[in-house]
């Protein structure tokens, strides 16, 4: 009753102020379902409601999905975290700005040192230049074409020094294409989605399965803005995310590891709590684990600040008092800029699954942190 009250509580002021549209939140402790909740509208206009089974644009909640797939081929050695990335992609050489091109390699990939950046996180510069997608936007390119052109771009800093989020996973992403000679999706069918019965996550969505989607959102005021077939959103004062959400109807558009997946709430909580107990049918322990351990040593990663690292799948309290967070330390966190958080706190034994429609609120404003102490409040 203590966390219902607690989280009931955080959703009913966050649709009250109008910061958020829709929710599903989903609370799991000790491998049980204690909280599940729909809120909210998931298309205000049409006054649909959200459901437990509603569909939403994950965006980067894709990464942790293709990163325990690419864990998986390396619990089977067809992969090593040590490889570079040149091993399976020949081409891909982007330079430092000596010109010289060094060494990338899948662990660089995997937690987002590799030097590599974000079109949305520049106001000018190479990624403009070569037209880079960010996997967010409607562009015709294919996954190939547009490696192809994150590969001509300037590093942003020699791989392993420095922590910058980037487009690192869609260029993962088509490296497990070229081990498998499989496309990603059906990589991520095979080894992920099928095995955990995610029936309803995918790069595509059927024309069946249309009218669960909720319609997107972006912060306004005195309330959020419906996105019609492309948004732009200011980003950190820094460039702009270029949205397009009729993307995840297009059977066209390429399956981008970095952000391209919708899908409801439960099956994302599915994937959390099989590597938050161990792995389950995907993975042996020691692999489960290594997912949720900082990688990156002393790194500074500068979207969350001191306090922080990075795993395979997202950012670790290394010092909670430090991170300002009330999450035990050990906690993995990360979050999809279409509204959208996720946390698995292993001391606590939770795993928390929170979607919006609304962004970027859901993914970094006050609702995401409001229910994390909420819920943290509730379960010591």
């Amino acid at each position: 009753m203590r966390l219902a009250q607690a989280v009931d509580e955080v959703i009913e002021q966050a649709l009250a102020e109008q910061r958020i549209v829709g929710t599903v939140v989903l609370v799991a402790h000790q491998g049980i379902t204690t909280y599940a909740r729909a809120a909210g509208w998931a298309d205000r206009e049409a006054q649909t409601p959200t459901y437990l089974d509603t569909i939403f644009r994950w965006a980067s909640l894709t990464k942790p999905v293709v990163s325990v797939a690419a864990m998986c081929l390396i619990a089977e050695g067809k992969l090593q975290l040590d490889d570079s990335v040149t091993d399976y992609l020949p081409a891909f050489r982007p330079r430092l700005a000596d010109g010289s091109t060094p060494v990338i390699t899948i662990r660089h990939l995997l937690t987002h040192t590799a030097g590599l950046g974000y079109r949305f996180m520049q106001k000018e510069g190479d990624y403009h230049t070569y037209q880079v997608s960010d996997g967010l936007d409607n562009s015709g390119l294919t996954l190939a074409q547009n490696i192809a052109a994150i590969s001509q771009t300037q590093l942003f800093s020699p791989p392993g020094t420095a922590w910058r989020y980037s487009v690192a996973t869609d260029v993962l992403g088509h490296v497990l294409e070229q081990i498998t000679g499989k496309p990603l999706q059906t990589i991520i069918a095979e080894r992920i989605t099928d095995p955990l019965k995610m029936s309803d996550s995918a790069f595509y969505i059927a024309p069946n399965k249309a009218a669960r989607v909720a319609s997107a959102y972006a912060d306004g005021k005195p309330t959020p803005t419906k996105m019609g077939v492309e948004h732009r959103l200011p980003f950190a004062n820094l460039g702009e995310v270029v949205y397009s959400p009729a993307r995840v109807f297009n059977p066209q558009a390429f399956a981008g590891g970095g952000g391209g997946m919708s899908g409801t709430a439960s099956d994302l909580l599915k994937l959390l709590e099989t590597i938050r107990t161990g792995g389950g049918k995907l993975l042996p322990l020691e692999y489960a684990q290594a997912l949720l351990q900082n990688q990156i040593g002393d790194l500074y990663v500068n979207m969350k600040g001191a306090g922080w690292g990075f795993s395979f799948m997202g950012a670790v309290v290394t010092d909670p008092s430090q991170a300002n967070t009330t999450l035990s330390k050990g906690s993995v966190r990360w979050g999809g800029v279409y509204g959208n958080a996720w946390f698995i706190d292993p001391s606590r034994e939770l795993s928390v699954v929170a979607l919006t429609n609304t962004s970027v609120e859901g993914t970094s404003g006050l609702f995401p942190q409001q229910l994390t102490d909420a819920i943290t409040g509730a379960v010591a």
